[in-house]
C-alpha cells in the first residue's frame, strides 16, 4: 500500500470550502484521524467544525498560509501571530467579511497511536485577498518552481548521502517517491493541475524534511549554512505551491 503525502489541515479545509461540498463530508475529510475538530470564533463558544460549516454564508474567495517566522502574514496582528504559532492558517472571505481561520493542535496519545484534538480559532481580519493572491501567483508558476526545486531538494539528499548515515531514511526516501494523496481528504472533481501542485509541493515538503533531519556530509559550518539557506528556499516554493493549490476567487 503506497505511503499517504501529508496535507495541512488549513489547505484541506480550504480546497472543501472551494468546492462548495456538503459540510458533513467536508468536515470529515478534514478531520481525518483526529478527534472531531472543533470552532471557536474570537469571544464566542465553539461549535463543532460541521456546524460552523452549514453556518457558514456563501464562499466568495478561499486560500491558505503556511507561514514560517520573517514571512509578511498580511492579516492583522492578532491572526498573524496565531498563524506563526500554528504553521498554518486558511483565509475566507464571504457576504459577512473577511475572517482568518486557524487550528490549534493538542497532541496525546503515544507514537505508535498518536491523537489530536483540534480548535480552529476564527477572527475577523483586513481584507486579504490582494495581498495573498499577489504573493501566492499563479498554478502555472508554482508547478514550473516545485520542479526546479525538486532537483536542488534530491541534490542536496545525494550530497547528504542519507541511506548511509541512517538506513532507516532509505524506506522513508522510497515511500515518497509512490506516496499519493489519500482520495478520501481531498475533494472530488479537484481538476488536475491542482492535484498535481499539491501532491508535488506535499513530496518535496517531506524531502526538505528528511534532508535538515540531520547536516550528514557536511565538513564545515559554511557548507551547514549553504545547505540550510538552499532548503529554506525549497521549503518556502513548496508552501507557496500549496497556498497557490488552495486558493480560489471563484468558489462553485
Amino acid at each position: 500500500m503506497a505511503a499517504l503525502l501529508d496535507v495541512p489541515r488549513s489547505v484541506l479545509l480550504a480546497l472543501w470550502l472551494s468546492a462548495g461540498a456538503d459540510p458533513v463530508r467536508a468536515g470529515a475529510a478534514v478531520q481525518g484521524d483526529d478527534e472531531p475538530h472543533t470552532v471557536q470564533p474570537d469571544g464566542r463558544t465553539g461549535a463543532a467544525l460541521t456546524t460552523w460549516l452549514r453556518a457558514l454564508p456563501p464562499v466568495e474567495a478561499v486560500s491558505a498560509v503556511l507561514p514560517v517566522p520573517g514571512d509578511p502574514v498580511v492579516v492583522g496582528p492578532t491572526a498573524a501571530a496565531d498563524a506563526l504559532e500554528a504553521g498554518e492558517c486558511v483565509l475566507l472571505a464571504t457576504g459577512d467579511g473577511t475572517v482568518a481561520a486557524v487550528p490549534h493542535v493538542e497532541r496525546f496519545g503515544s507514537a505508535l497511536e498518536p491523537g489530536h484534538l483540534v480548535r480552529w480559532r476564527t477572527v475577523e481580519v483586513p481584507d486579504w485577498r490582494t495581498a495573498v493572491l499577489g504573493r501566492v501567483g499563479s498554478l502555472a508558476d508554482a508547478e514550473r518552481d516545485l520542479r526546479e526545486s525538486l532537483r536542488v531538494a534530491t541534490e542536496a539528499l545525494v550530497d547528504l548521502d542519507v541511506a548511509r548515515w541512517r538506513p532507516e531514511a532509505a524506506e522513508e526516501i522510497a515511500d515518497l517517491r509512490t506516496a499519493a494523496l489519500a482520495p478520501t481528504r481531498v475533494p472530488p472533481h479537484l481538476d488536475g493541475q491542482r492535484l498535481r501542485v499539491l501532491a508535488s509541493a506535499a513530496r518535496l515538503r517531506g524531502v526538505v524534511r528528511l534532508a535538515t533531519q540531520d547536516h550528514g556530509g557536511a565538513v564545515n559550518a559554511w557548507q551547514v549554512d549553504q545547505r540550510s539557506t538552499a532548503l529554506r528556499e525549497v521549503d518556502r516554493v513548496a508552501r507557496r505551491a500549496m497556498a497557490a493549490a488552495a486558493t480560489s476567487l471563484d468558489p462553485r
